[in-house]
């Protein structure tokens, strides 16, 4: 019967959805538990991922009793640092950063992410760079040979106001697809914690993120994109199968069971 075909499917999704979010804890609290070490400095990026980076971190710190501080690259982190009874910091006091773990929305084989769908890339960018380790953590489906594989919602550009209309331009003669980033309920623009716009620019396949970084990055207007070209040392992905796959920036990878 057609009811007994959605109840199918509709438990078959969530099946599914468990096995995306599992996945994503797994990736999360397998990199913490290889990487956090006592009396660090910990860069702790956004998204839905975090939230499992963040768990484990406090679980670890609470069973060893350890002295570790976290700076946090959104407002949304920050609150849940504080919610695990963690440490927070901020640049200002801590500008070298031990090891920062972030989440991607894709990433290719050799460690290039798109990042930013949660609007929070620049200051995730200053972690990362300000970082001695940068680790990605993500689920399966964030896994691509190339960069727009899977992520089809274009890269995040944070911009000036002021200069929307002249880079909605220029996107799309570099062969891009723009599109003013909307709040939730889309009666607005959506607005940054910088308080500026985004725009997600779709350039289909990006064989070249590189190019394409250093092409954005030269824009006036151009706050900062999403595209984290060479700066991932190593990935953590949270597999179908309830294991964790990782891979180096020189392709080499491993699947780690639990």
């Amino acid at each position: 019967s057609t009811w007994g075909k959605n109840i199918l499917n509709t438990t078959f999704r969530a099946a599914v959805m468990l096995t995306v979010e599992q996945a994503k804890r797994n990736a999360g609290r397998k990199a913490v538990d290889d990487l956090l070490q006592n009396n660090s400095v910990i860069g702790v990026g956004s998204g839905s991922t975090i939230v499992s980076v963040i768990e484990r971190i406090s679980e670890l710190v609470k069973e060893r009793n350890w002295n570790v501080t976290c700076v946090s690259s959104s407002v949304q982190t920050s609150k849940l640092v504080l919610e695990h009874g963690l440490v927070l910091s901020d640049l200002d006091h801590h500008p070298v950063i031990d090891i920062t773990i972030d989440g991607a929305d894709e990433c290719d084989s050799k460690l290039n992410l798109i990042k930013g769908g949660g609007g929070a890339q620049t200051r995730e960018k200053v972690l990362a760079f300000n970082s001695k380790r940068f680790v990605v953590v993500a689920d399966h489906r964030k896994d691509s040979a190339v960069l727009g594989q899977q992520w089809k919602q274009g890269v995040p550009v944070e911009i000036l106001s002021l200069a929307q209309t002249p880079l909605m331009l220029t996107f799309q003669k570099l062969g891009g697809h723009p599109k003013l980033r909307l709040s939730r309920d889309s009666s607005e623009p959506y607005r940054t914690d910088n308080g500026n716009l985004i725009v997600d620019v779709d350039f289909g396949l990006i064989e070249n993120p590189n190019e394409l970084a250093t092409q954005l990055s030269q824009l006036p207007g151009v706050l900062e994109h999403g595209l984290f070209c060479g700066m991932a040392e190593k990935a953590y992905f949270g597999t179908e199968d309830g294991k964790v796959k990782t891979r180096l920036s020189d392709g080499t990878t491993e699947i780690l069971e639990l």
